[in-house]
């Protein structure tokens, strides 16, 4: 999942210093430490803008503190600043739920119950406790009483839909029916669905989006069927120094993904696999909107 992915980075590194991890008291390496963890996550996650930003300000504030900090009280100091950033993460992924609900609601004919469908996963699982498209959006509208169902995509072919956001709407007693991805379209036209709402790794300039890959699909396919496309994004993935879509990096996954299921062919193990992991939703068909802490913005004001 996309949404808040700096901070689940970034809480995985502090996990590692409350353990014991790194060296406490030379501070040069520990500084090298950080800097070698940030390292990897940024190459895990690239398309991810605020990863890469959070890391660089960390990184910064970390250089700051050493000037002013005996080595003992800098692992803790970098815990507690970690910390601040899963506490405003908490507050705008609200603000994000608080702002979708209404805005959905208020293009829906007597205000409700609506049903929403949703595409890889965007709750706690993928965040730092709460998220974006599921975990704000949805879970602010169950809340109120006004959401009628989830259709969730399996989200080929990592499964972060089935194994991921049926579990958590279950778990939190909401009404869930997954579907295949190929289903999404026509689960828009047979099931009278409300609004597609999806997060999202990178907001372009002009707004473009990158999300899971199947995205783009979805986008299309609720635009022909006149189902409003929204995106869930906290203002930290927009990234004012890509002028479009089209310069996002796409990481690519392993082609096993597609070939094998457990370790069991499911294809010829030759045969040529291109496997994106994201793609790109050009702005037009943001037809709803990108809901952020600010507020609901179209692609064009963002």
């Amino acid at each position: 999942g996309a949404p808040s992915i700096a901070l689940l980075g970034c809480l995985s590194l502090a996990v590692e210093l409350a353990g014991g991890a790194g060296p406490q008291e030379d501070v040069g390496a520990l500084e090298e430490f950080v800097g070698q963890r940030l390292g990897f996550l940024l190459s895990a996650r690239p398309t991810a803008a605020n990863l890469g930003r959070e890391a660089q300000r960390l990184r910064g504030w970390l250089r700051r503190k050493i000037l002013g900090s005996p080595p003992s009280c800098l692992s803790p100091s970098i815990i507690e600043y970690i910390e601040g950033l899963l506490a405003k993460d908490r507050r705008d992924n609200r603000s994000i739920g608080a702002h979708g609900a209404e805005h959905i609601l208020g293009g829906v004919p007597g205000g409700g119950p609506v049903t929403l469908l949703t595409h890889c996963n965007t709750g706690t699982l993928a965040t730092a406790g709460y998220g974006t498209a599921l975990g704000s959006v949805v879970r602010t509208l169950h809340e109120r009483g006004s959401l009628s169902r989830v259709f969730c995509t399996e989200t080929r072919p990592f499964h972060q839909g089935s194994r991921l956001s049926a579990l958590e709407l279950r778990h939190d007693g909401i009404p869930v029916t997954l579907i295949a991805d190929s289903a999404a379209a026509a689960a828009m036209r047979e099931h009278g669905v409300h609004a597609v709402v999806v997060g999202a790794d990178r907001v372009a300039a002009n707004g473009d989006v990158a999300n899971k890959i199947g995205t783009f699909q979805l986008a299309l396919a609720a635009r022909h069927l006149r189902v409003p496309f929204y995106v869930a994004a906290p203002s930290s993935s927009c990234d004012p120094s890509l002028p479009s879509g089209r310069l996002i990096p796409i990481e690519e996954r392993p082609g096993t993904e597609l070939t094998q299921l457990g370790g069991i062919l499911l294809a010829e193990p030759e045969v040529d696999v291109w496997n994106p992991a994201f793609d790109v939703t050009p702005h037009e068909l943001i037809t709803g909107g990108i809901i952020t802490e600010w507020g609901v913005f179209p692609p064009s004001q963002l």
